[in-house]
């Protein structure tokens, strides 16, 4: 069993007088359950999943809630929308019960809590393992602060190893990086009992459920053929600026119905969807958006192909991890990706409260001073500090090319 750092939050979370009612919502098999009812074992399971249970316990009065499932964890909860307003009246009636609502349809979920249960709970995601989390083979082993999140925490002082070679975990992290490279981060197709046919069979499992399930449930699709077509466009394309009008050209759909799409698998937590950066904030979200896969075993399963990383693809393993490691330290970080009108394009940059990170994303085995070349020049056009550049890549040496300007090794930064 892998550890997540995120279950130091929760605990913490459910202490508070306001985490009496704390959602749980992620995709399908992130392993939300797993790790509720480990930590919290006194906690009544309650699967809302199953039909037949499901009406006794719409069934149930406040007073019965209180005195039968005063501590309970209520999973699949967007099954039967009707028990949020009972846990609602639960909670406004009496201060001990406690609850944990999990769900994996956050359009669902969430639209009922922000009806029903505004002010009176905690929201928190959750989502595939990290890489730092995959080294993990325990519920008691510790999950180790990556490279990458020290500098989130203003803990790195830019020292870096002079070569990943002479990282002491070394060979830890790059088995991690290489399951992550392959599989991507799912929990079940973590397992090393597996061998790692079941391991694609899984992934081309979920695959079909999350379009059987997920997706009919999130859209009430009677035609699954449009959806899927755009799936599969968005795995060949992963990496790439979102052109609505050229996509729906290409698909024979329209416009609309592909941004409506793009926001289901957003939703869905199969996509991250990078927004154009700019001074002028409101025309960041007119400016195309930049699209991509959030588990790279999902989109070898959705394109039915086994190994063979492209530079895209790499790009958005890395976009991806980077995304899934500042949710876990739950940082105030928002994301983005700049294209300038002559041409500068910079993968990813960061605004922090008070100042800018930025990376450029390269598979490159060796990296050149000309890798650094759209980073030159970046602070002059952002409007707050810039306080490290990054190029991430396969180079096992690190490059200091200026004061701000550091190449590592992608695996040693982020596993």
């Amino acid at each position: 069993m892998k550890n997540r750092k995120i279950a130091d939050i929760i605990v913490q979370r459910n202490r508070w007088k306001t985490g009496r009612i704390i959602v749980l919502t992620g995709a399908r098999q992130t392993g939300k359950t797993t790790l509720i009812r480990h930590l919290f074992p006194d906690y009544e399971y309650l699967s809302i999943e199953d039909p037949v249970l499901r009406g006794q316990y719409s069934g149930l009065t406040a007073s019965q809630w209180k005195t039968l499932y005063p501590a309970a964890i209520l999973d699949e909860v967007q099954k039967e929308p009707a028990l949020i307003e009972s846990i609602k009246s639960v909670y406004d009636q009496w201060e001990e019960p406690r609850y944990f609502l999990l769900g994996s349809s956050q359009l669902l979920l969430l639209e009922k809590i922000k009806e029903s249960l505004a002010g009176r709970c905690i929201v928190m995601e959750f989502f595939p393992l990290t890489v730092p989390e995959l080294r993990t083979n325990s519920w008691n082993d510790t999950v180790e602060d990556s490279l990458f999140q020290t500098e989130l925490k203003n803990e790195a002082d830019g020292n870096f190893l002079p070569s990943f070679l002479m990282d002491k975990k070394m060979a830890e992290k790059q088995k991690a990086w290489d399951h992550y490279l392959e599989f991507g981060g799912y929990p079940a197709v973590s397992d090393e009992a597996l061998i790692d046919e079941e391991r694609h069979v899984w992934l081309q499992n979920y695959v079909r459920t999350y379009l059987e399930r997920d997706i009919r449930d999130l859209a009430s699709f009677r035609d699954l053929e449009p959806f899927v077509k755009l799936q599969r466009y968005l795995a060949e394309n992963t990496a790439t600026l979102v052109n609505a009008t050229a996509i729906a050209n290409h698909l024979g759909l329209t416009s609309k119905t592909i941004q409506r799409y793009i926001r289901y698998f957003e939703l869905s937590y199969q996509s991250v969807v990078l927004a154009a950066w700019s001074k002028n904030s409101t025309k960041r979200l007119s400016k195309m958006p930049k699209i991509h896969y959030m588990d790279n075993g999902i989109l070898q399963a959705v394109l039915q192909k086994r190994g063979g990383i492209t530079g895209n693809e790499f790009e958005s393993i890395v976009v991806a991890e980077i995304y899934k490691q500042i949710e876990t330290l739950n940082a105030a970080v928002k994301l983005y990706h700049l294209r300038t009108h002559d041409g500068k394009e910079v993968d990813l940059i960061l605004e922090m409260p008070d100042y800018y990170l930025a990376f450029e994303i390269k598979m490159t085995e060796r990296v050149t001073t000309s890798g650094a070349k759209n980073l030159r020049g970046l602070e002059e056009i952002l409007d707050k500090p810039l306080k490290r550049s990054y190029i991430l890549s396969n180079d096992r040496e690190t490059k200091q090319f200026d004061e701000k300007t550091v190449a590592i090794n992608a695996t040693m930064f982020l596993a």
